[in-house]
């Protein structure tokens, strides 16, 4: 008989065995309050894997008293959903209440999501549904509208370790496993319960005295945390960007090193690089345009793994430069003229003049093609003449 994985037996079946979440677990917050009032609601639990999605939906099920129905967007279409609604109906005559449990439900497509709002408005199914990626770009706004939409944070460091530690416990073997290897699976694990547990149980098989070399020979490699399609990619490369802006060498190569070390590709942090020389350092070094530019080229021609010395090389240089916003914060001031005012006329001195009648009618008038030559009238239409755009 197949043996049950570890992380399925060291599930937790009560919101007192829940490590973590405690912004949402705590005494008088949103899960405890619907298992206290016995009142279940949809949901829409966002998260990182290993956070307790399936485990907390689960929970809410068994303590609120429905039946539980839980399918995958990846693995189930129309005619499933068609089929458990039908059996809800079944339980509604019943008065048994029925929560249905979509995992990555950010997979189905704006038809099937549709197909789940007239069931959720009519209470015969409560829709707990389980994503990775941000609701407001995966979930159309009607489901959202009708659903709570609960952040599941990352399990910290001590977080894992207490799992671990419990599980240890369960399973007789806290002897067999040493603190400097406990502390190392859950540096692995990217706060991910799920994998802490598996790189813990294959560690187990293959030694009876499991150190951090043994852990190291499981799990094979280090698990970045990083997904270059989803949330965390935005999440990096913004952080990249702001400490660059805050000319915080130490945190801008840290994050540099989080997307080479995921794999990410080259040529978009140089991109992002050559954006920030010209949007946030602009005139107080403009020979910074001119690096990144370079940078990015480099990049390109030369490849990985040596192009991350000039990918530190240059965002150093970036981090360390004097700051300026002018241009940026002055052509998104034009931006926003331009589309107060149109069709501002230009004005006559400034109009091209090829023929004798647009002389004589004043367009070109008085201007001289002098370097420097600053005309009396000016050179913004009259609407605006009096509008500060560099500052």
């Amino acid at each position: 008989m197949q043996r049950v994985p570890l992380a399925e037996r060291m599930r937790p079946t009560s919101l007192d065995e829940v490590v973590g979440q405690t912004h949402l677990l705590s005494d008088g917050e949103i899960l405890r309050q619907i298992v206290r009032n016995q009142e279940p609601v949809s949901l829409i639990l966002w998260g990182p894997p290993g956070s307790g999605k399936t485990t907390l939906a689960r929970i809410i099920a068994s303590e609120v008293k429905a039946e539980f129905i839980e399918i995958s967007a990846v693995t189930s279409g129309k005619k499933d959903v068609t089929a458990i609604i039908e059996h809800a109906r079944q339980n509604w005559n019943l008065q048994l209440r029925t929560i249905l449990f979509v995992d990555e439900i950010h997979r189905f497509n704006k038809a099937q999501q549709d197909a789940f709002l007239p069931h959720v408005e009519s209470g015969l199914i409560t829709l707990i549904g389980a994503t990775t990626e941000n609701p407001s770009f995966e979930i159309i706004n009607p489901l959202l509208s009708r659903s709570r939409v609960l952040i599941l944070q990352p399990l910290d460091k001590n977080e894992i370790i207490k799992i671990l530690k419990r599980a240890l416990k369960i399973e007789n073997k806290t002897k067999n496993v040493t603190p400097p290897a406990l502390d190392y699976l859950a540096e692995l694990s990217g706060g991910d319960a799920r994998v802490a547990l598996g790189n813990l149980e294959l560690s187990l098989s293959l030694a009876t005295k499991v150190t951090p070399e043994i852990v190291k020979v499981a799990a094979q490699k280090r698990l970045p945390g990083y997904d270059k399609n989803g949330d965390m990619h935005y999440n990096i490369i913004s952080a990249f960007i702001k400490s660059m802006r805050g000319s915080n060498v130490d945190a801008t190569l840290y994050y540099l090193a989080r997307m080479i070390d995921a794999g990410e590709d080259p040529k978009f942090i140089a991109r992002r690089m050559v954006i920030f020389a010209s949007e946030d350092i602009g005139l107080a070094g403009n020979g910074a345009l001119g690096l990144a530019l370079n940078a990015f080229q480099a990049v390109e021609r030369i490849g990985m793994p040596e192009s991350k010395i000039i990918l530190a090389h240059v965002a150093t240089a970036l981090a360390k430069s004097e700051k300026s916003r002018q241009t940026t914060e002055a052509i998104n001031r034009a931006i926003e003229l331009a589309k107060q005012y149109p069709i501002a006329p230009v004005p006559l001195q400034l109009r091209n003049a090829p023929t004798k009648l647009m002389k004589d009618i004043g367009y070109g008038v008085d201007y001289k093609m002098e370097a420097g030559f600053k005309h009396d009238k000016g050179f913004l239409p009259d609407e605006i003449k009096d509008k500060a755009i560099f500052l």
